[in-house]
């Protein structure tokens, strides 16, 4: 089954246990969870391994993540017996960047936050979507107002091919994920207990105050721009935040 006779109806209406399940059956090896292990990501593992489901597990190292991140990549792998396949930024694109405009260049402009963002994250994502015709994804509609369209299943469309991108969990809320990985334990960053409700690279991901937006703690400094998509670091930007 393509991409382009899937029944976008159908796989909408699915539970995402189902969902899940339908995209190992029909895809195998190519679908895969892509995940930061933020909250969502880590109930999708749970809800695959619960149900049986050799999905395969993808992950963006930047090498910028905060040590707690790497020490639940290994603590997850551990408990669900996975292999997470981490895929990282090219090493030479990664020295010439820091060469021309140094370590922290996200600071100076919005112009070199994206391309930061471009060599440490989209360029390995874009390399590990070359794997699969399923992308599985974490996303939820409560995220943020740019994500609030965010189906369960939907469309990407790239220049040589068509991608399908499931999120089972579009339409769970924060308290349903919280309530879901309490009661089944699923291992959590413990970068959320100091106030972090969205995790990324270190520095780019900071703790926000109350009453704050839970996105306002990404790229703090440019807390002052409108639009939503300037908060995001660019894998996600296909419509409606998909």
């Amino acid at each position: 089954m393509t991409a382009e006779t899937t029944n976008l109806e159908m796989l909408n209406g699915l539970s995402p246990e189902a969902l899940l399940g339908w995209a190992v059956s029909e895809h195998g090896s190519r679908a895969a969870l892509f995940t930061s292990f933020q909250a969502t990501g880590c109930a999708l593992i749970h809800m695959a391994h619960e149900s049986g489901l050799a999905l395969r597990v993808v992950t963006v190292d930047t090498l910028r993540l905060h040590p707690e991140t790497y020490a639940l990549m290994d603590k997850i792998e551990q408990r669900y017996g996975i292999t997470i396949e981490r895929f990282q930024p090219d090493p030479q694109a990664l020295a010439r960047m820091i060469a021309q405009h140094g370590e922290y260049l996200f600071f100076d402009s919005k112009e070199k936050q994206a391309l930061c963002c471009k060599i440490r994250k989209v360029e390995p994502n874009t390399r590990a979507l070359e794997t699969v015709d399923v992308w599985v994804s974490g996303l939820r509609q409560d995220q943020s107002t740019f994500r609030a369209g965010t189906p369960k299943a939907t469309f990407i469309k790239q220049e040589k091919r068509t991608l399908l991108k499931l999120c089972p969990l579009a339409y769970w809320s924060e308290t349903d994920v919280q309530e879901y990985n309490t009661a089944h334990d699923v291992p959590a960053n413990p970068l959320y207990e100091e106030g972090y409700p969205s995790i990324g690279c270190m520095v780019c991901s900071t703790p926000v105050r109350p009453g704050e937006d839970k996105r306002a703690g990404r790229w703090r400094w440019f807390n002052q721009l409108q639009d939503e998509d300037k908060k995001e670091c660019g894998i996600h930007i296909h419509g409606s935040g998909i």
